[in-house]
């Protein structure tokens, strides 16, 4: 059996806090946590459900260009959603592309302003663990 609890937060490096907040605030709804200490860079803390996205405005070591079309053939985030086509509903109304999983299940990846991969998935879809999910 493994000590290993759950996922407190992850990580994601953006260019510019601001704008990764019109993303992830103001367009997704997340809740920005007061409790992020100075850490001597800029970043913020969001609220997803009991854990958290860290924004950090760090330099990228990663590519930006020449990443995987398909955001599930690429390292990515899977969030949980109350309701898959308010999401698409949002994403389209501020042009951000997305696409739908090619396994055909309720699914859909797009890319944040600093190309890095949100796939989306409705509450309650079968994640089982060992079950394949081919995007």
């Amino acid at each position: 059996m493994s000590d290993i609890l759950g996922i407190h937060h992850a990580s994601l490096l953006v260019a510019d806090t601001a704008r990764a907040l019109g993303f992830y605030r103001d367009l997704l709804g997340l809740e920005v946590m007061d409790e992020r200490p100075d850490l001597g860079f800029p970043g913020a803390w969001l609220r997803v459900g009991a854990q958290q996205i860290h924004l950090l405005e760090l330099p990228n070591p990663d590519p930006i260009l020449g990443r995987p079309a398909h955001g599930g053939r690429d390292r990515h985030l899977a969030l949980q959603v109350r309701d898959l086509a308010s999401i698409a509903a949002r994403l389209e109304a501020a042009g951000v592309a997305y696409r739908r999983s090619r396994s055909g299940r309720a699914a859909l990846f797009c890319r944040d302003p600093d190309a890095n991969t949100l796939e989306f998935i409705p509450a309650g879809e079968d994640e089982r663990p060992g079950k394949p999910q081919v995007d």
